[in-house]
């Protein structure tokens, strides 16, 4: 974090290792598989991609396009998917973009941070409403106000209207693997 409170540099660094696993795939690796290229792709490129991801989340759109565009680059190393969209090479690959991914990580924290599955104090980051009147699951969350736009933006307060938007069934899973099969579906 730099001293305006923002992740620009991480982002940049996250980048820069990123790219330089996906250019040591394609130097070694001659196949361009789908298969073999996706299972390194998740395997040794994503998760540098994605580590921790849920502190640092990137806001600005220059570095969400940053990170984006190393996806960009493994899925057109596939010799099948070379002129294809971008979406289509999603599909194609069974890939979800990086930002859907994010928000994936978000929720299955604040289940395990609701749920108890998660060592960390929850009153710390949530207030629960107590209103009756709520309309869905027990579990709702109440957004605090935000004075300054870079609080809106943390994890604590980025997470609540999506959190607040899933249905009962989802939110009332009893394992953390059931909470991530019920959302993916």
């Amino acid at each position: 974090m730099d001293s305006k409170m923002k992740f620009a540099e991480h982002c940049n660094s996250v980048v820069h290792s990123a790219n330089a696993t996906l250019g040591m795939i394609k130097r070694t690796i001659t196949s361009r598989n789908k298969d073999i290229m996706v299972r390194l792709y998740k395997a040794l490129v994503r998760p540098k991609l994605e580590y921790c991801v849920q502190v640092w989340r990137p806001f600005f759109k220059k570095d969400i396009e940053k990170l984006g565009s190393v996806q960009h680059q493994a899925t057109k190393m596939i010799s099948a998917c070379r002129n294809m969209s971008y979406s289509e090479r999603l599909k194609f690959t069974g890939l979800t973009t990086l930002e859907d991914r994010r928000d994936r990580g978000d929720l299955i924290e604040v289940f395990k941070f609701v749920k108890g599955f998660s060592k960390v104090n929850t009153s710390k980051f949530f207030v629960f409403s107590n209103s009756t009147r709520t309309r869905g699951h027990e579990y709702k969350l109440q957004k605090s106000r935000s004075r300054l736009d870079i609080r809106k933006h943390y994890f604590s307060q980025r997470v609540v209207d999506k959190w607040n938007s899933l249905p009962a069934a989802i939110v009332q899973a009893q394992s953390v693997n059931s909470f991530k099969n019920m959302y993916d579906k």
